[in-house]
């Protein structure tokens, strides 16, 4: 197990949060979000598709995407994240294809962070509805633009001679919604839960019962920090930790 912890203290200067649909990174990763933010740390969204076909209202689409938008930078400001991407990108029809890769690149390019976080590319078996088909196509067009594309300077070369974006190693890759034998790294939110409970509520499109998703976002985040091994009452966020360009790492390997 990868001490999480410890990134929260000294080693994170930056970092940027891809999600599928509004919503994924609050239900996922908000906590920790807002861990990072108190402790000085910049983070950024960047959300994949518009979420136009979510929600339990009848609304025109666009409507919908509209809504959602609103929802989610208001989610952000919750957890101190101030610069939301969104990529435009179709709900229900997110692909890890090359044009969504080479949008992947560019970002993380001009972002530059430490860590990039973004949502786990093998399907859940124990709770499916973690791997809609966006969830899954946002992870791995994540993990394959990381590596090699973000660092190799002859990946989608236009980045490079129209936009002088220069390849960039990012040092960690941290997925969330992972398969159980996949999480190795706990973040103890604690002190941070009722933020990210805020956050969650500001989707108002999507929960129309609160109370029974409040009880299990709790449950789930009791039950990592069990998993965790973290203090007795203690309340946790779980990720897959993956070290992209480590102190050991060469090229190819």
């Amino acid at each position: 197990m990868i001490d999480a912890q410890q990134f929260i203290a000294a080693s994170t200067q930056r970092v940027l949060a891809f999600a599928a649909h509004p919503d994924d990174l609050d239900f996922g990763a908000a906590g920790t979000i807002a861990a990072l933010s108190a402790a000085g740390v910049e983070a950024q969204y960047c959300i994949m598709t518009d979420g136009d076909a979510g929600g339990f209202d009848e609304r025109d689409p666009q409507e919908t995407a509209r809504l959602r938008h609103e929802e989610q930078r208001v989610a952000a400001a919750r957890v101190g994240v101030q610069q939301v991407h969104f990529m435009g990108e179709r709900d229900g029809y997110l692909e890890a294809s090359h044009e969504v890769m080479a949008k992947v690149v560019r970002l993380i390019r001009q972002v530059r962070p430490t860590i990039v976080m973004a949502m786990h590319p093998e399907r859940n078996w124990d709770r499916i509805q973690r791997s809609h088909p966006d969830h899954l196509a946002c992870g791995e067009a994540v993990t394959r633009a990381i590596y090699p594309a973000v660092e190799n300077p002859f990946a989608y070369p236009q980045l490079l001679q129209e936009e002088s974006l220069e390849a960039y190693k990012v040092p960690w890759l941290w997925l969330y919604g992972a398969p159980k034998e996949r999480e190795n790294g706990f973040i103890n939110i604690t002190d941070f839960f009722g933020q990210k409970m805020d956050a969650l509520r500001a989707h108002f499109t999507q929960h129309p019962d609160v109370a029974a998703m409040e009880n299990f976002v709790a449950q789930q985040c009791k039950l990592n920090a069990q998993r965790g091994q973290l203090p007795e009452g203690s309340l946790a966020e779980a990720f897959h930790l993956v070290a992209v360009n480590a102190d050991d790492t060469i090229a190819g390997f």
